[in-house]
């Protein structure tokens, strides 16, 4: 899987967290959670759907390295290769 399907998934996986969101225009540093107004549930959610479509773990000592876009999608590909 490329950069670029990793991220169309992942912005597949925040529409159905932030439905009235538009995922697709966050800026790479900009703060996933500030900019599309999820909240912690919402954010435990997303962690899960995307361990699930990515076949990876995050554990939580990891949630503040996926922050924002640039960071999260450097983090599954880093996850994907082990």
């Amino acid at each position: 899987m490329n950069e670029e399907e990793i991220k169309q998934t992942v912005i597949r996986l925040l529409k159905n967290i932030a439905p009235d969101m538009n995922p697709e225009e966050l800026q790479p540093d900009d703060s996933i959670r500030q900019t599309l107004g999820i909240d912690s549930f919402d954010s435990l959610q997303f962690v899960v759907a995307m361990d699930e479509a990515f076949g990876i773990d995050t554990p939580e000592e990891d949630y503040g390295k996926i922050q924002t876009m640039k960071s999260l999608l450097e983090y599954i590909k880093s996850r994907m290769r082990k």
